[in-house]
């Protein structure tokens, strides 16, 4: 018969518990080592794609001719209202009320314009989609590509609102995206 004594089972319990301790711990490791980060600006890579500046110069363009032919066509309904008051004391009310239609009228189609021109998915978003999306794909395209070369499980975007409150810079990968499209980066300003 073996005799423990309260020591040797105190002993024992302590070199059980650490024992678990040191599986728990050498258990997550590889876990939380397991999973890489690193974060991308879109803003800063997009505007070192000079496909991208030309695509925005090209919406600023037609957003502005559309801007253009909007206002051009509520000036003339201005136009039309002015001369209306002017002779309205003139008009019989036939006259009247078929010129305030043609007001209303005339409203309604630059106001139907304007939404066709820059409403939810109007001609600048269908432009913008046609123009811009190839690119945005084409950095996506090469995000994936660094986020597979550096073996990293998440890359966030630090661009446009996300908020960071720390980003170590070595886990910026701004730069090797830049480089996956074969485009050689300017200094970054952050």
């Amino acid at each position: 018969m073996i005799m423990t004594t309260s020591l040797d089972v105190n002993r024992w319990n302590l070199s059980k518990n650490w024992l678990l301790a040191a599986l728990f711990f050498l258990a997550t490791v590889p876990f939380v080592q397991a999973q890489k980060f690193g974060f991308v600006d879109t803003e800063y890579v997009l505007d070192q794609v000079s496909d991208y500046k030309d695509a925005q110069k090209q919406l600023d363009e037609i957003a502005e001719s559309w801007r253009k032919e909007i206002q051009a066509k509520y000036e003339k309904i201005e136009d039309l209202y002015k001369a209306f008051q002017a002779e309205e004391v003139l008009l019989t009310e036939e006259m009247k009320r078929q010129r305030e239609d043609e007001i209303i009228n005339k409203e309604k189609e630059a106001k139907q314009l304007q939404k066709q021109r820059f409403g939810y998915e109007g001609d600048l978003f269908r432009k913008r989609q046609e123009l811009v999306k190839p690119i945005q794909d084409k950095v996506y395209a090469a995000i994936k590509k660094v986020a597979e070369r550096k073996s990293l499980n998440f890359i966030f975007d630090k661009a446009n609102g996300v908020t960071m409150l720390y980003a170590d810079p070595k886990y910026d990968m701004s730069g090797e995206v830049l480089k996956e499209l074969g485009i050689s980066a300017v200094s970054k300003k952050d």
